[in-house]
């Protein structure tokens, strides 16, 4: 009776803790421009969207992201629809990586990450700049794509030892 109570904890843990993470990194208005670390921002919800989109397809639901998206628009005072926008574009790019791909590799995808956010960064600009009229500082942008790049191995990896750690699963990646 404990094993079976241990497994649906587990399992419980494995199913929500990519939501959980999901909206802690919308909702945090978390800087590090406060903890005096200047110029060093990343987007951790686009690499958690596209890992989680692209790896397990059902882990993540496209409301719930629909719903994040909604909630980052609230909280960094951007158009309604915005972030949700670009969270769902985020998820047919990664949709149809997964479905072109035969084989995994973690630099293919690596490398089509950095084409999808330069994307979606560029719609994003265009959209703020031109029907908005907001103006965006060009080399916080430039930042933020860049460390979003750079560590999106760091997080596949960090990832793929959670799938590891709570379900023991070799084939993870």
């Amino acid at each position: 009776m404990n094993i079976i109570i241990k497994n649906q904890i587990k399992n419980f843990i494995y199913l929500y803790t990519p939501t959980v993470l999901l909206f802690v990194s919308v909702l945090n208005e978390f800087d590090f421009n406060n903890l005096g670390v200047n110029f060093f921002s990343f987007d951790f919800s686009y690499i958690l969207i596209f890992f989680y989109s692209l790896k397990k397809k059902k882990s993540l639901g496209y409301v719930l992201i629909f719903i994040a998206g909604l909630f980052n628009d609230v909280i960094a005072g951007s158009p309604m629809g915005l972030s949700s926008l670009m969270y769902l574009i985020l998820c047919v790019a990664a949709a149809y990586l997964r479905n072109i791909t035969l084989r995994p590799n973690l630099i293919k995808d690596w490398i089509f990450f950095l084409i999808t956010i330069l994307i979606l960064n560029s719609l994003s600009f265009i959209i703020l700049t031109l029907i908005f009229g907001y103006e965006i500082n060009y080399l916080d942008y430039l930042i933020n794509i860049i460390f979003t790049f750079l560590l999106y191995p760091i997080f596949s990896y960090l990832f793929i030892f959670f799938n590891n750690f709570f379900l023991g699963i070799s084939n993870a990646k």
